[in-house]
């Protein structure tokens, strides 16, 4: 007998009613974005005021100096007797030093005929001394009496400034013009990095000073043919004819005041996407709060809806109890009866797995040795490449009668027989426990080439290596070769370890001489041995790693290879944390090899 399920909640009602809810959105929407867009236009109008103020009294701050320097006696003389050179060079310095006490760029004195007579940057490759400026419109203002004023583009120069020119005058007689150029690159840098962006434009509607460099001398607004040819005829651009700048007008909120006495328009660029995000998230916090009265209401009707059917559901959850209890008690004993089953069967799994068991470490075995096969495999076919590649030299040599470069090749094919050789050697000696004579070996060379095949692998790992070994050269009594496997599993055994450390990771390697030998020891300070791999850590096929890492024999190995150079292997754990392992290897003669190195054996 089956017990019907509770009703669900009537969420399409609840989907109906949130439909006709969400225009309210549409309000929100508009307030948020009335009220961002005034935050913003608040915040941009003072900063404009702000930069209106600065850049109108960096100008004002220059305005009243070619009046004032108009009537220095230096500077009179000169247009007074203008070939004579030591009043030109008194007004050139004059100028100079006036010019670095008030910050201007430049200043110039030109004669009536727009000719530069003295300039505070004579000094210079781009002196303005010599050059005449008479189609300026600056220079044709204060001829007319007028303070002259005008912004553009250096043509000497090519530098930026806003130009304040005033007459020079003895009564009512003209004697010349004096100029002085102002800087205004540092407003541009006063901007800063900020998502508004600023815009100044002269009586022409074209940029020339803004924060985004790309803008810079593009025209905002189309020009007739005479603002062209005043452009042509004062050259205040780099351009004769400037780009249009095409501003998409939807996707910047604009603010502009009018400079007058400059015929400027500054002006303010926010995006509007610094009013869009805020209104979205507005936006985003509304219908998260209908979402959640929408839940409400629904949980709100689930709770009374489940209330009504609980008393019904509780009358008939009691029917059917006892049938429930008689047909558990069925079931308890067909599972009594599973369970008997179940446990024969695992018995016999458990003597399966202990068979499998015992499988699966002769297979470790012999995937150790095709491993290390593989690895013979790999250096033997690197030299036998080299045989071929120089025997099939030597047969061309020997053809075109170039004895000596073809003995040159055979003697390489010697060498590399004899590498292949001590491989060979090496592998026969591991397998049959054959015992080379130990032979004098430097044990810093060793270990520097045990390093240098581990170097990479250091490196990405970002050990630090601390190295604390004499300086004079230490002979030990083993085989070159089988020293390096040694050193070779024992630095790549620490840096396994690390793998388990965060930074930083070190790895210290020190050496000392002592009464019956050399020791060397290795310290890192990684996670140390547990006590179980303290009494194991020698004994083949044991390991601590995963059956992909490692099967347990490079210790081993490196124990055995130590006994059969007389030494010694001890691993221990170092006070400062980490694992110290310490090779106790007999001293050597120095430079002295009693028996044919077994790297050069056959």
């Amino acid at each position: 007998m089956t017990t019907a399920l509770p009703r669900r909640p009537r969420w399409r009602s609840l989907a109906l009613l949130a439909l006709c809810l969400a225009p309210l959105l549409w309000p929100l929407e508009h307030l948020a974005e009335r009220y961002y867009r005034n935050e913003l236009t608040s915040q941009n109008s003072q900063t404009l005021d702000l930069y209106v103020a600065n850049l109108l009294g960096t100008l004002h701050r220059y305005e009243v100096l070619p009046q004032i320097l108009g009537d220095l006696p230096a500077l009179r003389a000169l247009l007074g007797a203008p070939d004579d050179g030591v009043t030109q060079g008194n007004a050139n310095r004059l100028l100079k030093n006036i010019s670095a006490q008030t910050g201007a760029e430049v200043m110039y004195l030109m004669d009536t005929s727009g000719k530069t007579l003295a300039a505070s940057n004579w000094d210079k490759h781009d002196s303005f001394v010599g050059r005449n400026f008479a189609f300026r419109p600056y220079f044709s203002e204060a001829m007319a009496g007028r303070l002259g004023r005008f912004f553009g583009l250096g043509t000497t120069s090519a530098k930026r400034g806003y130009f304040f020119a005033a007459a020079v005058r003895e009564g009512e007689r003209m004697l010349g013009v004096l100029v002085v150029k102002v800087d205004l690159d540092h407003t541009e840098r006063l901007w800063g990095k900020t998502p508004e962006q600023l815009l100044v434009t002269d009586h022409n509607g074209v940029v020339i000073l803004t924060s985004r460099p790309e803008w810079r001398f593009r025209a905002t607004r189309p020009l007739n043919e005479e603002e062209r040819q005043a452009i042509v005829a004062i050259q205040p651009y780099p351009t004769r004819t400037p780009r249009p700048l095409d501003l998409n007008s939807k996707a910047w909120l604009v603010q502009t005041q009018q400079i007058e006495e400059t015929g400027w328009s500054v002006s303010i660029l926010a995006p509007r996407t610094l009013i869009d995000r805020p209104v979205r998230t507005v936006l985003a916090i509304g219908a998260a709060a209908l979402l959640v009265l929408m839940l409400l209401l629904g949980l709100m009707m689930q709770r009374r809806q489940h209330y009504m059917e609980r008393i019904a559901f509780e009358g008939k959850a009691r029917r059917e109890l006892e049938m429930r209890v008689a047909e558990r008690t069925s079931d308890l004993e067909n599972l009594n009866r599973r369970l008997k089953q179940e446990v024969l069967e695992r018995e016999t799994a458990q003597q399966e797995l202990v068979r499998a068991q015992d499988d699966l470490v002769q297979a470790g075995k012999l995937s150790a040795l095709g491993t290390m096969s593989a690895s013979i495999s790999h250096e033997l076919n690197q030299p036998l490449a080299a045989i071929r590649s120089y025997a099939e030299n030597a047969e061309v040599l020997l053809d075109h009668q170039r004895t000596d470069d073809a003995r040159g090749n055979l003697k390489l094919i010697s060498e590399l027989t004899g590498r292949m050789a001590s491989i060979i050697t090496h592998l026969r000696a591991f397998a049959r426990r054959d015992h080379h004579a130990p032979e004098s070996v430097a044990l810093q060379p060793a270990l520097d080439d045990a390093l240098a095949l581990l170097a990479k692998r250091r490196r990405a790992m970002d050990v630090e290596l601390i190295r604390d070994l004499p300086a004079a050269t230490l002979w030990v009594e083993a085989g070159e070769t089988r020293l390096r496997q040694v050193l070779g599993n024992l630095l790549a055994n620490a840096l396994d370890a690390l793998t388990e450390k965060g930074p930083p990771r070190k790895l210290w390697l020190s050496a000392e001489s002592t009464a019956t030998g050399v020791n060397l020891y290795i310290r890192d300070n990684g996670p140390g041995f547990c006590m179980e791999a303290l009494g194991r850590a020698g004994e083949p096929f044991y390991t601590t790693k995963t059956r992909t890492q490692g099967l347990g024999l490079g210790l081993a190995i490196c124990d055995t290879l130590m006994r059969a150079f007389g030494g010694e292997l001890a691993f221990a754990n170092h006070r400062e944390g980490g694992a110290l392992i310490t090779l106790r290897l007999r001293a050597g003669a120095p430079g002295v090899s009693p028996q044919p190195s077994e790297d050069r054996g056959v």
